[in-house]
């Protein structure tokens, strides 16, 4: 044999042992890491090292790992990756979901396992308590945005949780945006008010004439949203009579007692699943003539600018005094009862302009731009000029733009003619986790060689 022919056998021999090494390096390398891959996404905690993130290959929906995390201390934790998107499209999250145990700090609504947006209050409904896998669904729109972190979260925005929940088989499709301006609305009257404040028993019931002023004012809010856009959208609504009581109610030092989707979430959320309402109004007694000054409410009629799972979501108070004319129409009183439903209503516009990047003035500022509060008809010549960007400065004329009243809460429906992109595709077989650990361990010493060049340098 030739000196030329027994170093080509050599060569073939080391570099075929090199491969199998490399091989069987990468599958320990795999079998050590997979228990802590997560695929790219980022791992963050409000309470540092206080739970568990690991893939978990004995509990899972599909062939990968599940995605888990544990806490056993009271923690906000979550994973998440940030994405690309076209700004104003629709988008769908979904993934399956398991828990164990998981119990929040606040209530069921606020925190649990859940999809969300990392830094804000964008979220998906959450799960409690121990169940099994089920899929989850949040929906949302990129609005001026052209980057979201996406995340799957144990605990909340503003709440922690115990226990664990298993991620799987993560999911995003982009929808069609509609230019529909047509809204629907759902007005919830809940008849009883049952709570205890301040360790006093606080019952209250809406009569009759409660029920009836706001079905009357539900109808003359739909003419009034046509007519005060001049027909730049239209309302359509529900108008449902629960007798189901308010149990709980929210508290803050600005507004005093209020109810917060978290307070009546169980009652409605059922029912809310099976509509797609672009605004929902919660109409509530918290006090009367005897109980007038039992649940402390700090100057507010109606109260605004709440959202729940993505929809406006306002409450509408019926006043203390049985005589009051708030929402009844009078020709030598008041013709514009439907005031409250508006307002609140043009305060979600506000917002939702606001979040989109539209300039507007604030809805509270009227005495500002000349307009005052009339005795007959309140505020209506302001929301006119809002709704329609007639407000008159030295500049020009301001206030919403004609695009917000198609800026509507996404739904179901913008999904029809959707597609999938693949932001959370994981490898589908052994060998193309492998590749992924070995490209991950080259990215490594790649970035550690250059950090130690830089440093040199």
């Amino acid at each position: 044999m030739e000196p030329n022919e027994k170093g080509s056998i050599t060569g073939k021999i080391i570099y075929t042992v090199l491969v199998i090494a490399l091989i069987f390096v990468a599958v320990m390398l795999y079998f050590r890491f997979e228990k802590r891959n997560f695929n790219d996404f980022v791992q963050t905690e409000y309470n540092l090292y206080k739970s568990e993130f690991t893939r978990d290959e004995d509990v899972k929906y599909s062939n990968n790992a599940s995605y888990k995390i544990e806490s056993n201390t009271e923690n906000d934790a979550m994973f998440y990756k940030e994405v690309k998107v076209t700004p104003n499209t629709p988008y769908k999250v979904t993934c399956m979901v398991k828990t164990q145990d998981v119990k929040t700090i606040k209530n069921p609504s606020s925190g649990g396992a859940h999809i969300s947006i990392a830094d804000t209050v964008e979220k998906s409904k959450s799960i409690t308590g121990t169940n099994d896998w089920q899929k989850l669904e949040f929906i949302f729109n990129s609005k001026n945005r052209t980057t979201v972190k996406l995340g799957f979260r144990l605990g909340g925005y503003d709440d922690n949780c115990t226990g664990t929940a298993w991620f799987s088989n993560m999911t995003i499709e982009v929808g069609a945006k509609s230019d529909d301006t047509n809204w629907n609305f759902g007005c919830f009257v809940f008849t009883t008010t049952d709570v205890t404040i301040n360790n006093k028993k606080i019952k209250l019931e809406m009569t009759d004439t409660d029920i009836l002023d706001m079905k009357q004012n539900m109808a003359r809010f739909k003419t009034s949203c046509e007519e005060l856009s001049k027909g730049k959208m239209s309302a359509n609504y529900d108008f449902i009579i629960v007798q189901q009581p308010i149990t709980t109610l929210s508290y803050d030092d600005k507004n005093g007692y209020y109810v917060a989707p978290e307070n009546i979430e169980d009652i409605i959320g059922s029912y809310i699943e099976t509509k797609n309402y672009d605004h929902i109004f919660i109409c509530v007694r918290l006090g009367d003539n005897e109980h007038k000054d039992d649940i402390p409410v700090y100057d507010w009629i109606g109260l605004g600018s709440m959202d729940y799972l993505g929809v406006g979501f306002s409450n509408i108070r019926l006043p203390n005094s049985n005589i009051s004319y708030t929402y009844k129409y009078n020709p030598n009183v008041n013709t514009f009862p439907e005031e409250v439903f508006i307002h609140e209503f043009i305060h979600s516009l506000e917002r939702t302009a606001k979040e989109y990047g539209y300039e507007r003035p604030e809805l509270h500022d009227y005495a500002k731009y000349g307009y005052k509060n009339e005795h007959l008809t309140g505020l209506k010549d302001w929301y006119e000029d809002y709704m329609n960007g007639s407000i008159k400065t030295d500049s020009g004329y301001i206030g919403l733009d004609r695009d917000v009243y198609s800026l509507q809460p996404n739904h179901e429906d913008d999904f029809s003619y959707s597609y999938k992109i693949d932001e959370f595709k994981e490898p589908e077989n052994v060998i193309q986790k492998i590749a992924q650990v070995i490209t991950k361990v080259f990215d490594n010493i790649g970035k550690i060689t250059t950090k130690k060049e830089g440093n040199n340098t």
